[in-house]
């Protein structure tokens, strides 16, 4: 992976106008809420899509009891009208970037080439402190001035790739490499002022992925950290929820720890006790060649480590009060092997009457092909939250007046599935157990078009 956060733009078709004649069709579907309360699930179009209405009851059900898939045309972007761009600490056009990662097939290689030879970063915000100095090589493509400035910079990049592109929203990610941890200071960083007030002085402890974050949210656009430094500060937290603007995160989940996710819920669940976990990576990418810094990985290993706590304190007949398993991660900068990533898990539980289970896993991907994709999604899914709002159903406010629809919290736990480290809002159990991930998102969606959450009872075969 090189070390350019990415812009994306979301330009769509012209609205179809709709053939119901109400001026407020929207689809909405009462669901049961934890409370016992019910709500309502509203998804809201944009200036030029068309209002997705539910399904009528009355309509015979064609495919009763089979999973059905309903084709969300309406409700998200199409991947074809997303425009690409973004920034980079080095200045070589994508075709070229993408001949020195060696990633893709020569040959597919050559059939890119042309539509990516004109594709060319934007000066990006380097600072050497974050990362790693072998780094440095590259930065030849760099912004100039304060902080305060390279995040005026940013704004106004944002500003002009809408314009140019006339696309209705933007969402950034940051794809780039990991940075240290940022220090978490009192008067620093802890609030949304201090964060600020800190800025215009130029502190040296605020982060680039923290600096284009602040850019994002003031400009109202959708923020995501793929990367597992702590570019969430408190006083960029508050910043978000004070303008509603969406942040999500942290670190892509793409191979060893989705794997990790999957093999420990079952092992919990099933009364299996894992009380080893060792997991060892090494790769030869440039994100291997970063993380080779001390300071570096411990970011990634903190990413890592917190994947099992939730399903462990899922079950206190296995494990007593702060019991953990011992869990070690391990990451080497190998340069042979390239992008093709070896990670490789060795598993040890406690089972019946005493008896040891060993599990030993090996894994071999490309890891930024299997990273790619869930930057699509969580493009296309980020854009998507930003339109779904909800509301308790006849909930009546404190001055008695009816509760009105409301977005979803800044802090996007919906992008969880795709996550290593869920970034939530304070006070929110963080679930990492990839099928609770899985039927949060999904069930969300079935709302947004008009279908009742799944549950998998099916009390109607019992």
């Amino acid at each position: 992976m090189e070390y350019p956060p990415l812009l994306t733009g979301v330009q769509r078709q012209p609205v179809v106008p709709s053939t119901g004649g109400e001026k407020h069709q929207q689809a909405s579907l009462h669901v049961a809420a934890e409370a016992h309360l019910e709500a309502q699930v509203v998804l809201l179009p944009d200036d030029r899509r068309s209002r997705v209405m539910p399904p009528d009851p009355a309509d015979e059900f064609p495919a009763r009891g089979h999973d059905v898939e309903v084709v969300g045309d309406d409700a998200e972007v199409n991947p074809n009208d997303i425009v690409f761009g973004g920034w980079d600490i080095s200045s070589m056009n994508l075709a070229d970037a993408m001949g020195r990662a060696k990633v893709l097939d020569f040959d597919l290689q050559k059939q890119l080439r042309s539509h990516m030879e004109s594709m060319v970063p934007l000066p990006g915000i380097f600072n050497p402190d974050f990362i790693a100095a072998n780094q440095g090589s590259r930065a030849n493509n760099i912004l100039k001035g304060t902080k305060k400035e390279q995040v005026d910079h940013i704004i106004k990049d944002i500003r002009e790739f809408k314009e140019k592109n006339k696309v209705n929203k933007v969402v950034v990610l940051w794809t780039a490499n990991t940075e240290r941890y940022s220090d978490v200071v009192v008067g620093l960083n802890d609030t949304m002022d201090n964060l600020l007030a800190s800025l215009d002085k130029n502190e040296a402890e605020i982060s680039p992925s923290t600096m284009y974050a602040i850019a994002c949210v003031t400009e109202g656009v959708p923020f995501v950290n793929g990367s597992p430094q702590n570019t969430f500060v408190p006083g960029l937290i508050e910043l978000a929820i004070k303008k509603n603007s969406l942040i999500g995160g942290d670190d892509f989940k793409s191979g060893q720890t989705k794997m990790k996710s999957v093999l420990v819920d079952f092992l919990v669940g099933a009364g299996i006790k894992p009380t080893s976990i060792a997991s060892y990576n090494h790769l030869g990418n440039n994100d291997g060649m970063n993380l080779s810094a001390p300071q570096v990985f411990r970011s990634k290993e903190i990413s890592k480590s917190g994947v099992v706590d939730d399903m462990v304190a899922s079950n206190n007949i296995l494990y007593n009060p702060g019991e953990h398993p011992d869990h070690v991660i391990v990451i080497k900068y190998v340069p042979y092997v390239g992008d093709s990533k070896r990670a490789m898990d060795e598993y040890t539980s406690e089972i019946f009457m005493g008896g040891k289970n060993t599990i030993v896993l090996h894994n071999t991907c490309e890891d930024s092909l299997l990273a790619a994709p869930i930057i699509l999604d969580l493009v296309l899914l980020a854009e998507l939250s930003t339109r779904i709002q909800l509301k308790a159903q006849s909930q009546v406010t404190e001055s008695g007046g009816i509760e009105k629809f409301h977005s979803f919290h800044p802090v996007a736990t919906i992008l969880s599935y795709l996550s290593k480290a869920p970034l939530v809002p304070l006070g929110t159990p963080v679930v990492n157990a990839l099928a609770k991930q899985r039927a949060m998102l999904e069930n969300i969606l079935r709302a947004c078009v008009g279908l009742a959450p799944e549950n998998n009872m099916m009390l109607e075969h019992k």
